[in-house]
This record gives C-alpha cells, sequence and structure tokens, in this order.
C-alpha cells in the first residue's frame, strides 16, 4: 500500500514548521517568528519505528480570515486535510485554546480522519496549567511537548506510529531509481507555480503576480501516461545582490537545494523579457550540480512574431549558454497549456541519456582516433600520453581518462574530448563529466615505473 499522508493543520504561528522539522529531521519548512511565513504546503518523507508516512506541513488556518493571503492560506490547508489519512491539530499552550482552534477542531472533526491532539510550547508550569482547557474539545487524550526543545516529543510521535498502518512488504515500485525529480527553476515570477498548476489541476501553489510569492519549495507528483514524476517547484532564485532579509533568503538557499534533489531541471525562462544574467546564473547553478537541462521559454503566447523571435532565442542561447549547449529549448505557455505535456517527451528522452553506458572497447576505439586526429599540445616540453579512457558512472555520464600528466592537459581538448563523444554517443540534455587520473609510463620491462629518476631522486608527484 502507499504511504499514509500525514498534515500538520492548526493556526498561523503555533509552530508547525518547526514540527515539521524535527519529525523529518532535516530543516525544509521555512521558520521565522512571523505569521503566516509557511504559505503553501510542503510534503516531505518521513518514518518512525519503521513506519514510513508522507508529511504534510500546511499554512496557518483562520476560518475567519480577511486578509487575502489568509484566505488562501485557509483553502490550502482545507486541500491538506482532504488528501490526508491522519492530521495533527497543533495548538499554541503559551496562549492556551482560542475560539479559533474550536472552530477548527469542528472542521476537522467534520472530515472524519483520525486526529491527534497535540499542544505546542509547552515548556514550563506556566504552559502545563493551560492544559486543561484544552479538553473543553472532547478530545480522550492530548499531547504536550516542545517541538523546539523535545520535551513530550517522543510520546507524541509513539501515538502517531501507533496510529500508522504496518509498512507494506511488497516491492513499492522502485520510486527512488524510477520516477524521476524534477526541479522546476528560475527567477520570481516567471511563471513556475502556474506551470505546475497547469499540470497538476489544482491551485497546489499560491499563484500571484507579485515575485516570491512561493516561498517554499513544494513536491508534487505528476502522471503522464502511466509514468510519474516528481516535481519540485521551488521559490524564484534572485541575484545575491537583490535578495531581500528575512523568508526571502531562505527561498534562494532552497531553490539551489532543489537541485540536489533532482534529476532534470527546467529552467524557466520568460519569453516576454528575453534572457536574463540571472537566467545564465540560474542554468550555470544547474550545469555545475550535473542535472539534465531543458530551457523553458514560457509566456510563448505573449511573443510577437514567433518565428524570428525563435531564430533569435537560439542565437541567443547559444552564445550565453555555451557550456551547456546540449540542452534542448522548448517553448510552452503555462497559461494556455500551450505544449506543456510535450516537455515530459523530453524529459523521458533525457533520463534514458543520463543513464546510458557505453562499452569501454567502444570508447577506446573512438578514443584513439580523436587522439590520432588531433595530437595534444607539449607540457613543460614533454609529450602528453592518452592511455584509455573509461565509463565511471552516470547520472551524469563520466568519463575517466588516464594520462601522464593531468596538469598537461588544457581545458580546449577536454571540451574536444566531450564533443566528440556527444557526436558519437548522444548524451542530449545532460552535462558529462570527464575527469584525468595519472597512469604511469611502463618501463622497458614491462613494469610500471616507481616515479625515480636513473640517479635515485624522487620525482614530484603530480596531483590530480
Amino acid at each position: 500500500m502507499a504511504k499514509p499522508i500525514v498534515a500538520i493543520v492548526g493556526r498561523p504561528n503555533v509552530g508547525k514548521s518547526t514540527l515539521f522539522n524535527r519529525m523529518i529531521g532535516r530543516n525544509l519548512a521555512i521558520v521565522e517568528d512571523m505569521p503566516g511565513i509557511t504559505r503553501d504546503r510542503n510534503y516531505a518523507e518521513a518514518a518512525w519505528m519503521d513506519k514510513p508516512f508522507f508529511l504534510v506541513d500546511t499554512g496557518g488556518f483562520e476560518p475567519e480570515a480577511v486578509d487575502l493571503m489568509y484566505q488562501k492560506m485557509g483553502e490550502q490547508t482545507t486541500l491538506a486535510i482532504e488528501e490526508a489519512d491522519f492530521i495533527i491539530f497543533l495548538m499554541d499552550g503559551k496562549e492556551g485554546l482560542l475560539p479559533a482552534d474550536i472552530e477548527v477542531s469542528q472542521r476537522l472533526r467534520a472530515s472524519g480522519k483520525p486526529v491527534i491532539y497535540a499542544v505546542n510550547k509547552v515548556d514550563g508550569a506556566r504552559q502545563e496549567s493551560l492544559l486543561p482547557e484544552f479538553f473543553r474539545l472532547g478530545v480522550d487524550a492530548l499531547f504536550p511537548f516542545s517541538a523546539q526543545h523535545g520535551p513530550g516529543f517522543t510520546e507524541f510521535m509513539d501515538e502517531l506510529a501507533r496510529l500508522l498502518p504496518e509498512p507494506s512488504t511488497g516491492p513499492e515500485g522502485n520510486r527512488t531509481a524510477e520516477t524521476p525529480m524534477i526541479a522546476v527553476i528560475g527567477r520570481p515570477n516567471v511563471g513556475k507555480s502556474s506551470f505546475v498548476n497547469s499540470l497538476m489541476g489544482e491551485d497546489r501553489m499560491i499563484v500571484s503576480n507579485v515575485p516570491g510569492t512561493t516561498r517554499d519549495a513544494i513536491d508534487s507528483v505528476y502522471q503522464y501516461y502511466g509514468r510519474k514524476y516528481v516535481l519540485v517547484d521551488t521559490a524564484g532564485i534572485r541575484s545575491r545582490g537583490k535578495v531581500s532579509q528575512g523568508v526571502e533568503k531562505y527561498s534562494v538557499l532552497r531553490a539551489v537545494k532543489s537541485l540536489s534533489r533532482a534529476d532534470i531541471a527546467l529552467v524557466l525562462i520568460d519569453a516576454s523579457e528575453g534572457i536574463t544574467e540571472q537566467d545564465e546564473r540560474i542554468v550555470g547553478l544547474a550545469h555545475e550540480a550535473g542535472r539534465g537541462i531543458i530551457i523553458v521559454l514560457n509566456k510563448w503566447d505573449l511573443v510577437p512574431d514567433k518565428e524570428s523571435a525563435f531564430r533569435q532565442f537560439m542565437e541567443d542561447v547559444q552564445q550565453r549558454f555555451k557550456y551547456a549547449d546540449y540542452a534542448p529549448v522548448i517553448t510552452i505557455s503555462a497559461k494556455t497549456r500551450q505544449r506543456v505535456t510535450k516537455l515530459f517527451e523530453e524529459i523521458d528522452r533525457i533520463m534514458d541519456e543520463r543513464q546510458k553506458r557505453v562499452p569501454t572497447a567502444e570508447l577506446n576505439r573512438l578514443f584513439e582516433r580523436l587522439v590520432a586526429r588531433h595530437e595534444p599540445p607539449l607540457y613543460r616540453g614533454k609529450r602528453v600520453k592518452y592511455y584509455y579512457i573509461t565509463q565511471g558512472g552516470v547520472r551524469p555520464p563520466t568519463f575517466i581518462v588516464f594520462v601522464n600528466y593531468p596538469k598537461g592537459v588544457h581545458f580546449s581538448y577536454i571540451r574536444y574530448i566531450e564533443n566528440n563523444l556527444r557526436e558519437a554517443f548522444g548524451f542530449q540534455g545532460t552535462p558529462i563529466r570527464i575527469f584525468l587520473k595519472t597512469r604511469r609510463p611502463e618501463r622497458s620491462d614491462g613494469k610500471r615505473s616507481t616515479g625515480r629518476r636513473a640517479r635515485g631522486k624522487k620525482t614530484g608527484k603530480v596531483k590530480h
């Protein structure tokens, strides 16, 4: 069976994100002492007592909210409740029971879902004295703790584990190995959330025209022709000098970290504005992270004279993304859904390319030809010898070239090797990693050189 979904629900600023981070053991949700800081749902996998589950962190739920953002947060929370199998209703032990808590509990009771009633920020006698009033909710059990400091947390988690079903002993579809992880990245307001919403058919993101409205990375599962894809929509990455203080700086870190979880990066660019320096930096981040890359020109419906504009874009891409000239370029409109699903055909192709392996014998036949065709330059008056090449890994495809002087290999020659590998074997849409490794030349008797000179002095070691 699928992992159960557990949603954390409660008023703003009761400590939901702090509890979320403690439960998953890593700092994923943005935590700051300001109501409404967690504005969207946030998903992560967690486990307790060998019982795995998906944990959902929600924005605060104010039943009578007047502010538009709070109303949207309430809508997101309602959707999370509908998705959840179990609900953690979190209240504030310092503030005591408030009318909003009573109304939220009534809505939770109406959902028919199993609910754990928890009281956070209980780390002293004063907070403990307020606990009896929470029983006015008509609950049989109450779990007080401090999510920040830890007391009471173990007992709370033990109760959650007691409610959770036993994990399935059957296969779970090898999600990690077979389900592509897709990072949706780009500058603020290029349409990342609109893109994901156009796929999911629901307002999974809080979307507005204000840059930075989506402040956390939120995972969504999309299915296309029977295959599942996990989409990681991130907050916009801003130039370091323009990042505002507070929440925004954490979102930038989150966007960068999202690449570490991804197989492929969809780099969204606003086609109505053209390519910017920040777009270049973002593509560079994905390239350096070794992720497959698709350059997505969004808002294509706003571009006049599309044929001429596309030619100009391709010239700009080839000029400004020279290091990532392997990345395909696709035009879409998240608003009209134009060519949105075509991206997944490209994703499938790139996933295959990233996992491609080339037999060593075939690699070295090519390698011998390209070295013979282009003699490498001398290094300190000595010839750089290329012995052989082997593939060391995939995702991204990684190759190891054995030479006598790694320091003598110029970057342009590595690029020459890469271009020949691509021409012969493909690898479209993915970076290639090439590493140089030292191999000592053989002596006349067939043994490896010990690295000593004829006079018995040691040669300097070559670092690699």
